[in-house]
């Protein structure tokens, strides 16, 4: 007797043996952690859904003339010394945009500088920075010094905030006292409403302006990534290494001025381009025309639009001149990328006029400034003629593709366990930290908890990081790790 019940029945595949193991072993981990103490955060990146998109924090800009106190209220703000106070208009500056966060809203803080020339003064210097800021910001704090009170320059900004139609917070600063406040009281007539007295340097009603600043940033979170839309590329680096001439080589057409003068890009330019039949959203960051006198003010611009720019990316294409060594400027750009945890592709231009000496000399300064990059990747071409373009595409894919990987908890702690028990951690002061459980908490880029018995010393953690790399391939990638060392319950 025939059953068709068993002539339909199809057996499932084996599973993968090494997968049961895997989750066989991170099943006991975990169940082991449970002796230990743990916090809401801890059992939230333990049970929580992957973070597949990044929010785009909200931007609040700070912006007035020189010499108003800008970069002493963005210290005050963000509890360090890390914007330059000097009483020098158009003092250039490593960062243009710092993280920051009042009555738990996280928000980047940017500083538009705030130069001007006593020659072009308006037109060229504070209207290109209040304007760049206006672009980009959310909201806006506009400063001004109480003690000099409204002057002919805060006018000419005012008409510019009015024309965003966004929301302008007015800041009287350098109000130390009850005279500073009547003083204050005549910023009423630059008709942006109320004044908020503060003291920038001594910390005087700082919060309560913050309180007012946050209150002016929308609330619904914007993602960086929109799904289905074309992946967005920066291409950033120093004058005129060659960024708008890639533009128009990928796009095969002159979408971008060129000009031998460098910084002769005014504006970013957002170019859809295809590029071997796909959609990418390129943004081209190359400055601003430079003219001598205000040569400082021009590059702070441009680095203002570079920071907006890798804010904005998924990944940064940073243009290199090969017919010369690295450049601190060079190194400064790249830092940014990888601070702020973006896909990089490092694209050396120029490479088919480079001789041999010029070559060497590159080489040289890469293999001494760039240790901490080698995992980066790097297509050696030609903007101008075309030369070895076509390895790009392949380059930007791995680095997304990489950007977006995730490995699988099991995986991750099998991998974990291999490693310590070939290269077990230093016992020091007489006792072995342990990692006790690991899990990627999130992608682009990947970050990784590892919650251990003691502290990871700085060389075994890149030891797990390169090993990391090696095995699960992060080309193109930064890779954030986090140690969480907790404490058995009960030991105290």
């Amino acid at each position: 007797m025939t059953d068709d019940y068993e002539d339909d029945y199809t057996p499932p595949a084996p599973s993968d043996p090494q997968e049961s193991l895997d989750e066989v072993r991170e099943a006991a981990l975990r169940a082991g952690l449970e002796a230990y103490e743990l916090d809401e955060g801890d059992l939230a990146t333990l049970e929580g859904e992957p973070v597949e998109q990044r929010e785009a924090l909200p931007i609040l800009a700070i912006v007035g003339r020189p010499n108003v106190g800008k970069s002493t209220l963005i210290n005050r703000i963000i509890g360090r010394r890390l914007a330059v106070v000097e009483d020098t208009p158009g003092v250039t500056r490593d960062r243009v945009t710092y993280e920051a966060e009042w009555a738990g809203r996280d928000f980047l803080l940017m500083d538009t500088g705030g130069w001007e020339s006593g020659v072009t003064g308006i037109d060229l210097s504070v209207a290109q920075s209040a304007e760049a800021a206006m672009e980009l910001a959310d909201a806006m704090l506009f400063v001004v010094d109480a003690t000099v009170g409204p002057t002919a320059t805060d006018e000419k900004v005012v008409k510019l905030l009015r024309k965003t139609k966004k929301p302008v917070v007015l800041v009287a600063n350098k109000v130390d006292g009850p005279q500073g406040e009547l003083e204050a009281a005549a910023l009423w007539n630059l008709g942006l409403g109320e004044p908020y007295p503060v003291s920038a340097l001594h910390g005087r009603g700082v919060g309560d302006l913050l309180d007012v600043a946050v209150g002016a940033l929308p609330t619904e979170a914007r993602m960086v990534d929109d799904e289905g839309s074309p992946r967005r590329i920066a291409l950033v680096g120093r004058p005129n290494v060659g960024k708008s001439s890639l533009l128009n080589k990928l796009a095969d057409s002159e979408r971008a001025v060129v000009n031998e003068l460098a910084g002769t890009t005014r504006d970013p330019v957002d170019e859809l381009i295809e590029v071997d039949g796909e959609l990418f959203t390129f943004i081209d960051t190359a400055g601003i025309r430079r003219r001598v006198h205000l040569s400082q003010g021009a590059d702070y611009y441009a680095s203002l639009r570079t920071s907006a720019a890798i804010q904005r990316a998924e990944l940064a294409l940073v243009l290199l001149d090969g017919s010369v060594p690295l450049t601190e400027q060079d190194l400064r750009i790249l830092s940014e990328v990888v601070d702020a945890g973006r896909a990089i592709v490092m694209v050396v231009n120029k490479w088919d006029l480079v001789g041999e000496e010029e070559r060497f000399m590159f080489e040289r300064s890469f293999e001494k400034d760039l240790t901490h990059l080698t995992w980066a990747a790097r297509v050696n071409l030609s903007a101008l003629t075309g030369w070895h373009t076509n390895r790009l595409k392949r380059a930007m894919d791995e680095a997304l593709t990489n950007w977006d990987r995730r490995i699988s908890t099991g995986k991750l702690n099998t991998f974990l366990g291999e490693l310590v028990s070939a290269h077990p951690h230093p016992v020091r002061g007489g006792k072995q930290p342990k990692i006790l459980f690991a899990t990627q908490a999130s992608t682009r880029p990947p970050t990784f908890v590892l919650f251990t018995s003691g502290f990871l010393d700085p060389q075994y953690r890149r030891y797990i990081e390169r090993r990391l790399r090696e095995t699960f391939d992060f080309e193109g990638t930064p890779i954030h790790i986090s140690v969480r060392v907790r404490e058995k319950r009960g030991r105290r």
